[in-house]
């Protein structure tokens, strides 16, 4: 595993503010040519521009004017940080409302859309460009702009009844009072695929998870995996690395050794609790939130989305999302990757149960 100091990836504001008016965006560039990237659009051929890497997300600020010809860019490694790009040297990818709650086949039943506010499935949201794997840990490093997907298994296991996890779940099993893993997704939506053979994306985009190679990882990650992560009962550590792992930057072990670090400190915390103690009755969203208040100071609610899932008449609580930014470490300080992200989208209430270990 990794032992890296814990870093955030947003920069702070360097250098003077551009001379040159600019209109507000949100969202990143992908980079598409090695361009430079200049603190100034005027004295560009002066200035010896930081080139840009090919394939990597630069979080986009702003454009020189409405409909202009530049991009106003983040380059954390840069100084000053922020920096001018031709628009002809990457594609804009806007910021989605990302949710992939219980994207598993088999076993029927599904999200319920309308409750989780519209939010995008990551699965069906094309990356514009055409091209996979567009993300910044393709061109080396840890990914910094995050989502981790968390789960209420007993939910999941209402609409996924057959599936192998389901079948083997207990009242006494981690996951009937813990959050479980989905996955840990590195953003913007569309950073699928990195470096990934076209087989193996086939494999995977018809849901052929067994299929996919053996996901390389120690007897120690292993072990730690199939208790917070059930659904690799069912192959899902070899879609979560084919799509979304591969395009974090390390390898297989330290990616779910990161993503297993995160949710021990989640299940450590004040929301696990408020969970596990409302077992068989409904929670709010302002409840869930203040819970992430509690635990990771104010504002981290608000970083937070909630999917519900319909089982009948019943509407169940079933996957948090969760916006991160920074470096996931050995030991993760949840609260500063929380403070440091973006506040996920406005989504509409989801008020669900927290459900029981069982089909009701």
């Amino acid at each position: 595993m990794r032992r890296l100091a814990f870093a955030f990836a947003a920069v702070a504001i360097a250098g003077v503010a551009p001379a040159i008016a600019q209109v507000p965006l949100d969202g990143f560039v992908i980079a598409r040519k090695a361009c430079d990237a200049t603190p100034s659009i005027r004295n560009a051929a002066n200035e010896g521009g930081t080139v840009l890497a090919v394939g990597q997300a630069y979080r986009l600020l702003g454009e020189n004017r409405a409909n202009g010809t530049h991009y106003y860019v983040e380059l954390p490694d840069a100084q000053p940080s922020r920096r001018w790009i031709e628009k002809s040297c990457g594609d804009w990818v806007r910021l989605v409302a990302a949710a992939e709650a219980f994207d598993r086949p088999a076993g029927g039943g599904g999200t319920d859309a309308g409750d989780a506010g519209g939010a995008v499935d990551q699965d069906a949201a094309a990356d514009p460009s055409g091209t996979p794997g567009a993300g910044t840990g393709a061109s080396g490093g840890q990914h910094r702009d995050l989502l981790l997907a968390v789960s209420w298994q007993p939910a999941f296991c209402e609409t996924h009844a057959s599936k192998a996890e389901c079948r083997s779940q207990t009242d006494t099993r981690f996951d009937a009072t813990h959050f479980t893993l989905h996955g840990l997704w590195p953003q913007p939506n569309g950073t699928f695929y990195c470096g990934v053979s076209d087989a193996d994306r086939s494999a995977d985009d018809r849901s052929d998870w067994e299929s996919l190679p053996a996901t390389a990882v120690d007897a120690e990650t292993r072990q730690a995996l199939d208790e917070v992560m059930p659904g690799s009962q069912s192959d899902l550590d070899r879609h979560e690395w084919t799509k979304h792992g591969s395009c974090y930057g390390t390898s297989a072990d330290e990616y779910f050794d990161d993503a297993l670090a995160l949710m021990t400190k989640l299940n450590a915390s004040p929301v696990q609790a408020l969970f596990a103690g409302a077992i068989g009755r409904p929670l709010s969203d302002s409840d869930i939130r203040a819970a992430f208040d509690q635990a990771f100071g104010a504002g981290a609610g608000a970083r937070v989305q909630i999917s519900c899932v319909r089982d009948g008449n019943r509407r169940l609580v079933g996957e948090l999302l969760i916006n991160l930014q920074g470096e996931v470490t050995a030991n993760p300080d949840l609260a500063a990757l929380l403070a440091a992200a973006p506040e996920a989208r406005p989504s509409r209430d989801c008020d669900g149960f927290v459900d029981a270990v069982g089909l009701q």
